[in-house]
């Protein structure tokens, strides 16, 4: 069995690092874009370009390497992300059932 996810993206929002004892845990959210499709065919502009849609990811790394992306990392710049997913599940104040997903990135190459 394998949980493997690999994105190349922009960084979309500026990576922010907190600490949770001694452990710095950096997060910033990926965009990556696919093409998009209406009944079953890639949509084109006007200059005959593909059409994209944009999709948010949110990113957990770690210690040493969260620390490295958030110095030298900002909005708009490009990565490689090679991690795993992570689902949460909780009960909120209101009692409803909320969950989430999140990678945590074991590998961030800048490009």
């Amino acid at each position: 069995m394998k949980n493997l996810v690999i994105l190349i993206g922009r960084i979309a929002s500026a990576p922010e690092t907190r600490h949770s004892g001694e452990t710095a845990i950096t997060g910033f959210t990926l965009v990556t874009d696919r093409p998009k499709i209406v009944e079953g065919k890639t949509v084109k502009n006007e200059a005959g370009y593909t059409e994209t849609l944009a999709e948010f990811h949110r990113v957990t790394v770690f210690n040493g390497l969260g620390t490295t992306v958030a110095k030298h990392k900002a909005k708009g710049d490009m990565v490689e992300v090679q991690g795993r997913l992570h689902y949460s599940k909780w009960t909120d104040k209101d009692q409803i059932e909320r969950y989430s997903v999140e990678i945590i990135a074991e590998e961030v190459l800048f490009l």
